[in-house]
């Protein structure tokens, strides 16, 4: 049986290439993709207690007390970001009704150094609904009156 040797290295322009590329991915991923947090959330805390439990002495291991302190804290981080969340959820539901309430009256629109006015033809849901008047769609923020 015959043994086929493979060459494993890279000529200098395959070098060339590869670190081409990846120097271009992580420009890309710099531009774009990952931005640093200048904020902790709840999986920063859970690493910091892992890490924190991992690396702890084992002849003084942390205290009872303070370890459910701890757990007790990261409890509430979690249920404080679900409440945001649901927050923000009651949030659009609140602005969507907002626009559908305005459905088929007359308002007036903010255009910046103008107003227009118009009946709202047909609105859009979501956490920031839009309205469309006279054949365009605006944000409701830019709604200045609602005529009947």
């Amino acid at each position: 049986m015959e043994m086929k040797t493979v060459n494993s290295t890279l000529t200098s322009s395959e070098k060339f290439a590869v670190e081409n590329e990846v120097n271009n991915f992580n420009k890309a991923l710099n531009s774009s993709g990952r931005m640093p947090s200048q904020q902790l959330g709840k999986d920063d805390f859970l690493k910091l207690l892992i890490t924190q439990l991992s690396n702890q002495d084992p002849t003084s291991p942390m205290e009872d007390t303070q370890f459910i302190s701890q757990m007790a804290q990261f409890s509430s981080l979690e249920q404080m970001t679900n409440m945001n969340e649901s927050f923000n959820k009651m949030a659009a539901m609140i602005n969507s009704s907002q626009a559908t309430s305005t459905l088929g009256k007359t308002v007036e629109v903010d255009l910046g150094d103008t107003t227009s006015q118009g009946v709202v033809e047909a609105t859009s849901f979501g956490a920031n609904p839009q309205v469309m008047v006279n054949g365009m769609y605006y944000d409701l923020n830019k709604i200045k009156a609602v005529y009947n």
